[in-house]
């Protein structure tokens, strides 16, 4: 039987936040995988000692943070990236009018090499550590718009330097199947900047051309980076759009 000895929390946090972490713990160690359903509500307060009102407080906040889906009738199970759910809730770029759109992705390159300081900080490494580098263009309404440096833990995440051959549109969805890793949220942070060089050629822009840059680390559910990217977007016909 588990119970709630040892919460993650401090103890002055309500019992239902308490009993949000050691469930949070579980998954984390991969007893509840993405698309698990989680045993039977009685059951689980049965199990941790709580009422059944204090266990569904847990699960709605689980829920809230996108971590599980409780589906009527069903029960809840673990949240997994299906391609549709992962693209459009971290994709933010909306066309003019407001409508989301498809990005399909192009794979231009990927490599291993060694981090740079800031990459090696970013991503949580040590100073001699590799990364492996994705550069790719996503296409929109048939025209590309986002020209892209994905850079990985090269230790965790070094197959992707060859395999698979050809890679999905959503990578959070490959993480999560092949390297157990999953994002359960991003940072980031949005500039003004020029396109150069590659960024310019890929995207059909003149040099010095406006672009929007974003710088996104993807973390896990401990809060552990998992993928630094670099995102400079063509804006002449998107903007960021955001809910705070």
């Amino acid at each position: 039987m588990t119970e709630i000895s040892q919460p993650l929390r401090p103890v002055a946090q309500p019992l239902h936040r308490q009993l949000r972490d050691l469930m949070m713990a579980r998954i984390e160690a991969g007893e509840w995988s993405p698309g698990t359903y989680l045993p039977p509500e009685t059951r689980l307060a049965e199990d941790y000692g709580v009422a059944v009102g204090t266990l569904r407080k847990a699960l709605l906040d689980m829920a809230a943070e996108g971590v599980v889906v409780r589906r009527q009738g069903k029960g809840t199970v673990v949240a997994s990236h299906d391609s549709d759910a992962v693209l459009f809730r971290f994709f933010n770029l909306r066309r003019a009018d407001g409508t989301t759109l498809r990005p399909e992705s192009r794979v231009l390159a990927r490599a291993r090499r060694a981090a740079s300081a800031a990459e090696a900080a970013a991503l949580g490494l040590g100073t001699d550590a590799d990364v492996i580098c994705i550069t790719r263009i996503r296409e929109g309404d048939g025209t590309p718009i986002i020209y892209e440096h994905i850079l990985l833990d090269a230790a965790r995440f070094g197959a992707l330097e060859t395999r698979p051959q050809a890679l999905p549109n959503t990578l959070y969805q490959l993480y999560q199947t092949d390297f157990s890793a999953t994002v359960h949220r991003a940072r980031e942070q949005v500039n003004a900047a020029c396109a150069e060089g590659a960024c310019a050629q890929e995207l059909g822009l003149p040099i010095g051309a406006p672009v929007l840059h974003i710088r996104r680390v993807a973390l896990d559910y401990s809060d552990a980076p998992l993928e630094l990217r670099h995102s400079w977007v063509n804006s002449a016909h998107l903007h960021y759009q955001a809910e705070v």
